[in-house]
């Protein structure tokens, strides 16, 4: 896993630019610390951060390959999980490799098929090929948005880049943020718009698409959308094939030069991942899998089950762990580094996020950094099979998003005025309306059913992208990467069908994926009800946010005030309940959280100079 930039410019010479395109690539040196690599014409410059995983000898980057007189280079961020079955799909037709990477069998794809070779790909990535010939450069991104990438047009100049900030160290790219960038991070943060960049004419190249840009100007276009089609296949026959996509995905994801290991909660989907994983180890002789869990300090004393963590995930880790019989390993956060880690979070985001799930998260990444290069996680699974609460209750057919929920008590701490003429309400339901117009519909589908295409469609676009920023971007910053086997697309698109009936099957939230694993997991664990990444309870950590904040706003100069209604957010955060009490995020928050949440957009307004326009 890398990270890639680049610039693009008809009026500018690039090979007399290399200090700036070494600032652009510095920014992203923790998603690659291993080597960095440049490439120059007077047209196109490109910059990469590796993280070997793969082929440390043969993969370097910017890799250059001639084609008779052609000459084509590429800048990639990500990991192919086919690359066995093209490299000899393209062997037969010809081509020879001087290399095991995964960088080359791209490259290659490209020169074969062009743009249409991403229809053949299966994995995570963001890359971009320049053609020397054509004068032309060509931008793509796996089909659910596990890798990013941004880009924006600055006169004569277009720049891409694995994150925001390889953009924002462009002398021409200033962060400004516009009424509609406070409406992102206001009305609908954490999540974003699909394609919005927060800073004003940044953009993030949507899923499942590619771009060209060449002198004629820039065009873009989907290579990939599910399909709806009635499911033809019995209950039995789709336990079966759910069970061998997973187990296929799981297999292939497993590749690496580097160690290998799994994230496992004790929930149904890391333990899925890590039964699959340990049983590949153990076949293929790769000795003995490790596994990692994380907790917090007290977190025994101050546990409470709710509707949103009924219990904790400890026990069930353990009993994994030794039922597959995995060198385990359990993170414990304390308070203190926990609330130092929401500023690196902020940074690692590039954006104020999901505070302290965020925050952990970078902690978490951070210890598996020092055994492991790679790791798997479960992240998708909710939204791929509709584990959420909101798939089951009242939310369906409301006309919302079901994670933005009270939207008045989300920015009722704001100045008046601070997004002009956007009004909450106006924008989220136009994005609500944007979204619900993409949908593609089944004909004849009961209402119901529609209803519910719908819901899994919002959260397979908006809140699994949320999900997918957060882990690549934490997990980055630790120089770690991370797969999600359940975003193999050969799944996403078999499951998109399958019918709520099915998907409910034995009336449990993700029936069919419990019944494709039995005999694979203790029944304990496999009948388990769904648990999110864990939080901490510790009061203690309410209180060092309501200090944080309380902090903040005692500094007039603070620019915190250009945000909020200072008197507001101190007589809340006086109040001992609020950290129970705000509803923020939707139901998965308290008032800890937006508090937290808070004290990230000073850091960011500060750090990254932030421009109210």
């Amino acid at each position: 896993m890398c990270g890639i930039t680049g610039w693009i410019d008809w009026d500018v010479d690039l090979t007399q630019q290399r200090p700036t395109l070494e600032e652009m690539a510095a920014t992203l040196a923790l998603r690659g610390p291993d080597a960095l690599g440049f490439w120059f014409s007077p047209r196109c410059a490109f910059g990469h951060r590796r993280l070997t995983v793969v082929d440390p000898e043969g993969g370097g980057q910017p890799m250059v390959r001639q084609m008779g007189d052609r000459t084509y280079v590429i800048c990639y961020n990500g990991e192919l999980y086919n690359t066995a079955d093209l490299r000899a799909e393209l062997e037969v037709r010809g081509h020879a490799f001087r290399s095991h990477s995964d960088t080359e069998v791209l490259l290659t794809a490209y020169i074969e098929w062009g743009p249409s070779c991403t229809e053949r790909l299966n994995g995570i990535f963001a890359f971009a090929i320049w053609d020397d010939a054509e004068q032309r450069l060509f931008l793509t991104r796996d089909r659910l948005g596990v890798k990013p990438l941004f880009y924006t047009q600055r006169g004569s100049a277009f720049l891409f880049g694995s994150e925001l900030k390889a953009l924002l160290a462009h002398p021409a790219v200033e962060p400004n943020v516009d009424a509609e960038g406070l409406a992102e991070l206001f009305y609908l943060g954490p999540s974003r718009t699909p394609g919005h960049g927060v800073f004003a004419g940044v953009h993030e190249l949507r899923p499942g698409r590619w771009l060209i840009h060449d002198a004629r100007g820039t065009r873009e276009q989907a290579y990939w959308r599910l399909e709806s089609r009635p499911h033809e296949d019995d209950l039995q026959t789709t336990a079966e094939k759910v069970h061998w996509l997973l187990q296929d995905s799981i297999r292939r994801q497993l590749v690496a030069d580097v160690p290998v290991a799994t994230l496992l909660s004790g929930g149904l989907d890391s333990s899925a991942i890590t039964a699959f994983a340990a049983d590949t180890f153990h076949s293929e002789g790769l000795g003995t899998l490790h596994t990692w869990s994380i907790d917090y300090r007290d977190n025994d004393r101050h546990f409470k089950s709710h509707a949103f963590q009924p219990d904790p995930d400890a026990p069930f880790a353990k009993r994994m762990s030794e039922y597959l019989g995995t060198i385990h390993h359990n993170v414990v956060i304390d308070t203190p580094q926990l609330v130092e880690a929401l500023v690196t979070a902020t940074i690692a985001r590039d954006l104020p996020g999901m505070a302290d799930v965020d925050a952990s998260l970078y902690l978490f990444c951070k210890e598996i950094k020092r055994e492991a290069t790679v790791v798997l996680s479960g992240e998708c699974a909710d939204e791929v099979f509709g584990g959420y609460p909101w798939f089951h209750d009242t939310a369906l057919g409301s006309g919302g998003f079901p994670w933005i929920r009270m939207l008045p008590e989300r920015v009722r701490f704001l100045q008046p005025g601070l997004t002009g003429r956007i009004t909450p309400e106006e924008y989220v339901a136009q994005r609500y309306a944007e979204t619900v117009a993409e949908v593609p519909r089944l004909a004849g589908e009961p209402e119901v059913e529609a209803q519910r295409r719908e819901m899994f469609y919002l959260n397979l676009t908006w809140f699994m992208n949320t999900l997918l920023d957060r882990k690549d971007r934490m997990s980055m910053a630790a120089s770690l990467e991370a797969r999600v086997p359940f975003c193999d697309h050969r799944i996403v698109e078999y499951v998109w069908n399958i019918p709520w009936a099915m998907k409910m099957h034995d009336g449990r939230e993700k029936g069919i994926l419990r019944m494709a694993l039995q005999g694979h997991l203790p029944e304990e664990v496999r009948v388990r009800r769904k648990s999110p990444f864990p939080k901490t309870h510790n009061p203690n950590y309410f209180r060092a946010v309501q200090q944080w904040v309380l902090q903040i706003l005692s500094d007039p100069q603070a620019r915190l005030h250009e945000i909020v209604d200072a008197e507001a957010v101190r007589a809340f955060a006086r109040q001992e309940q609020a950290a129970t009490d705000l509803p923020w995020f939707g139901q998965l928050m308290g008032g800890a959280q937006y508090l937290a949440y808070l004290g990230q957009v000073e850091t960011w307004l500060r750090r990254y100079k932030v421009r109210l326009v």
